[in-house]
């Protein structure tokens, strides 16, 4: 491993940028946990592990898109995976590059197929953001990748999906304030990619928002 530098740094862990057997690759270490007891941190630290990687293979398996992985060392506490350098967030590709509004609903409807296939699969992502979405221009349609599984989970329930989606949708309206029709878009995607599997996840999506206004009017 050499030409590290870090990326960026959160409550959880770094991840760095780097070069393994000649390619570009990310690698994420993961903290210890000083507040718990060391074979506590140490055990804790890797299920933690073992279910990020058993999401991405599971997702690899079922043809959605995300980093190929090279090398996990349980040790170390670090993931070794593919860097998709020539991949924006959908963040920034939708808002700071100023996409029109076809460019827009073309990425909602391609979202909404990837996490219908996502929880058809019944793979739980655990923090879907516009950050954790990577867009890969296409002269034909935009590639839609899915990054940081480090919460994600394998569940069936339909609660599970449905707090999925609204974590998104929150993270897409308070950050993207005009995103209506991104939003109708992507739900009207995941409900003809998933079928009737899935309406229930939309139709329980409306009782967790539910739920979500009554605890922000009363706490």
């Amino acid at each position: 491993m050499n030409d590290v530098s870090l990326i960026t740094q959160g409550a959880e862990g770094r991840v760095f940028n780097a070069k393994f057997l000649g390619k570009n690759v990310i690698i994420k270490h993961r903290f210890k946990k000083t507040y718990r007891h060391p074979d506590l941190d140490d055990y804790l630290t890797k299920e933690r592990i073992k279910a990020e990687v058993k999401s991405l293979v599971r997702c690899r398996m079922v043809g959605i898109n995300v980093p190929a992985l090279y090398d996990v060392n349980l040790h170390a506490s670090e993931i070794v995976m593919e860097n998709l350098d020539d991949a924006i967030q959908a963040r920034k590709f939708i808002y700071e590059r100023k996409a029109d509004r076809s460019e827009v609903l073309g990425i909602g409807k391609e979202i909404g197929a990837v996490l219908a296939k996502l929880h058809s699969n019944d793979i739980v992502h655990g923090d879907l953001t516009t950050s954790n979405i990577l867009i890969r221009p296409s002269s034909e349609k935009p590639i839609v990748y899915l990054i940081d599984f480090g919460l994600s989970y394998v569940s069936d329930k339909i609660e599970d999906k449905a707090v999925d989606l609204y974590v998104l949708e929150r993270a897409v309206s308070s950050t993207h304030p005009d995103s209506d029709g991104f939003l109708e878009v992507l739900w009207e995607a995941y409900r003809e990619k998933g079928g009737k599997k899935l309406n229930s996840v939309l139709l329980k999506l409306d009782e967790v928002r539910t739920r979500g206004r009554k605890k922000l009017c009363f706490g």
